[in-house]
């Protein structure tokens, strides 16, 4: 467990309402130093409201934001200074140049040697052979890398993203992640935000957010463990029709479709649905294997039950 002094952000008892909506319900948790953590979860599940109210930009209704020892109401500039904020929206000057707005964001915060800053980013990002070109004639991508390099301008200790590949092709999200590990081997710590549970995958823990509030928190192989079971996955045809099938059958807890291949959670003590598989009329299998669950798996199961407790009360 982490003591307070080696938690570099703090969200405690978190809650926040616009109007009659509730964004964040006693939402807790904390971000160790030289950690990535993810916050992760669909449009709408607190993620972004948890990012601004830790950076001091939305008020808490009730609960409490630090980061680095600092509360975050406060917004001192001593915090300013500390934490970086890579925001959604497109957040450059496009009718600045790359290196110009390096040196723009540089000036903000006050950087000593600027120039070698700006030359050691454009050579970490691979903008240097771009440095001419206004922001807003780069590729989504190299937009992406540009922003985290104005970010890092004064370097931060703490960097929030939030939701940064999102709109990036797989190549550009590739190279993103690979900046990100170079950053977290220098010791920075890294709190994100993202939709993606295979980028969820490669933070040291997580939090799976749904309307505010914190299904879990915990490392994603623990979260995988703690599912307590295994998952059958089938590969067949018609897939759509396969799965109605089978979340008709009493033997079957849960049915997921992932592409063209079925994740089906068997009830307790259903250790062999190799005849339920051959009586699916209309549907050929060619494929049935017990798998580990992975994350989604864990998020839809958590869902799920938090929907059915709902429910009952």
């Amino acid at each position: 467990m982490a003591t307070e002094e080696s938690r570099a952000v703090e969200l405690t008892d978190a809650s926040v309402r616009f109007g009659e909506v509730h964004a964040l319900q006693g939402l807790s948790f904390f971000v160790r130093p030289g950690e990535m953590f993810g916050l992760v979860g669909p449009d709408g599940a607190g993620k972004t409201t948890a990012v601004r109210v830790l950076l001091g930009l939305v008020s808490l209704e009730t609960g409490s934001a630090r980061v680095l020892g600092h509360d975050s109401a406060e917004r001192s500039r001593e915090l300013r200074d500390a934490v970086g904020y890579l925001s959604q929206g497109f957040s450059l000057y496009g009718d600045l140049t790359v290196a110009e707005n390096l040196e723009f964001y540089g000036e903000i915060h006050g950087v000593k040697g600027l120039k070698e800053a700006r030359e050691r980013l454009l050579t970490f990002t691979q903008l240097g052979p771009f440095r001419a070109r206004r922001a807003d004639k780069l590729s989504g991508g190299m937009q992406k890398k540009l922003a985290l390099a104005c970010t890092l301008i004064h370097t931060p200790k703490v960097l929030f993203l939030d939701e940064p590949t999102t709109g990036v092709d797989p190549v550009a999200r590739r190279e993103f992640w690979r900046l990100l590990s170079e950053l977290l081997a220098s010791g920075l710590s890294v709190l994100l935000t993202t939709p993606y549970l295979d980028e969820a995958e490669r933070c040291g823990r997580v939090a799976l957010l749904r309307e505010g509030r914190a299904l879990a928190c915990d490392s994603p192989a623990a979260l995988r463990t703690g599912l307590g079971e295994r998952v059958l996955e089938v590969i067949c045809a018609p897939v759509r029709l396969a799965r109605e099938r089978l979340r008709a059958s009493d033997r079957v807890l849960e049915v997921q479709l992932f592409g063209d291949r079925l994740h089906v959670v068997p009830r307790r003590g259903e250790d062999d649905l190799a005849d339920l598989l051959r009586s699916l009329d209309g549907v050929h299998v060619s494929e049935a294997r017990w798998v580990e669950p992975s994350l989604e798996d864990v998020f839809i199961r958590r869902v799920t039950d938090a929907a059915g407790e709902a429910a009952r009360v």
